[in-house]
């Protein structure tokens, strides 16, 4: 199918997404179930913020990451010296990027790692799409140790799909830092697998705690970690009325209203506005009001990729705050 051709840039869409569909921008890898958009939707049930629409393939496709100018080096360049990167140029003008972000998403997801799936919006990214060339949109380049392996334009069936992206896997097998080596086997942790089971299952309680009880024994076990720090926002996040944004901005120093509307913000993908709010209150505040303010700020960058540009930004701003 040929691709559909990129003209002048218009205005983005606007995005509505569920409010449950948080962070997607991780940082440590953790359980399916938590990563990509962090579907946690059983966790309780909330109205969406608008109709549905589409959203960019990393908020919908698990195993995805957006790529900014900021984080190419990072997510594309550098990761593809551990795995092989899969970049997906891609508009949401396109019915065929669409579906072909879905498609990508699911086999990222069933691989768990083997490769990064690596979506460039066009639209909004047009100098990295630049970079790679891009004429029409859905195109797929695939990388391994900053080099390109293999590229096309267009949906493909899935299947052809899969078989393409076992291709790339049996071409890199032993000689990247990051991926397994031709016949190796992921190594099965029954503790590790239980707290993902228990996570899908919808027992956000009993995850957890065995997720925490995997610190126990490994501190530093970054998945527990993720998943641990990620269910906690989420099971405190979601119990806020869905006013919280506007009782906060009618009371711009009660420090509760402000933290429950910074946590709604991020349940509505508004990142920034989340930092900014808390920053702004950092201003306004001393003692132990500005304490406890700064550690809820940085708990909320904890939630994202630290080489997010919205993180960064927001780290600047606090440090500008504080000094």
């Amino acid at each position: 199918m040929p691709g559909s051709r990129v003209g002048r840039r218009p205005k983005p869409p606007e995005e509505s997404r569920d409010r449950l569909a948080v962070v997607t921008r991780p940082g440590p890898r953790i359980s399916p179930a938590l990563a990509g958009a962090v579907d946690l939707s059983a966790l309780k049930q909330r109205s969406a913020t608008g109709s549905d629409a589409r959203s960019a393939p990393a908020a919908g496709a698990r195993g995805g990451v957006d790529v900014t100018e900021g984080n190419f080096e990072a997510e594309v360049l550098v990761r593809s010296n551990e795995v092989p990167v899969v970049v997906l140029l891609w508009s949401p003008r396109s019915d065929s990027s669409v579906q072909l972000a879905d498609v990508l998403g699911e086999l990222a997801g069933a691989d768990r790692g083997k490769w990064s799936l690596a979506t460039v919006n066009v639209d909004t990214t047009p100098r990295v799409a630049q970079m790679f060339g891009v004429e029409a949109v859905p195109t797929v380049v695939a990388l391994a140790a900053g080099q390109p392996l293999s590229s096309f334009q267009g949906m493909q069936p899935p299947d052809q799909l899969r078989r393409w992206i076992d291709s790339l896997l049996d071409a890199t097998a032993g000689k990247l830092s990051g991926g397994p080596a031709a016949g190796d086997e992921e190594q099965s942790d029954p503790a590790l697998d239980n707290a993902r089971a228990l996570l899908d299952q919808g027992d956000f309680d009993a995850a957890r705690s065995a997720y925490q009880a995997i610190l126990e024994s490994d501190p530093q076990h970054a998945e527990a970690k993720g998943a641990v720090r990620q269910i906690d926002f989420l099971q405190r996040a979601t119990t806020h009325p869905q006013d919280a944004v506007a009782r906060s901005d009618a009371a711009p120093t009660d420090i509760d209203a402000a933290l429950a509307a910074a946590d709604v913000e991020i349940l509505q993908q508004d990142v920034a506005a989340a930092f900014d709010r808390l920053t702004g209150l950092i201003k306004r505040t001393a003692g132990d009001e500005r304490a406890r303010v700064r550690t809820r700020l940085i708990e909320l960058f904890d939630l994202f990729d630290p080489a997010d540009p919205e993180v960064i930004a927001g780290r600047r701003n606090l440090a500008n705050a504080l000094y």
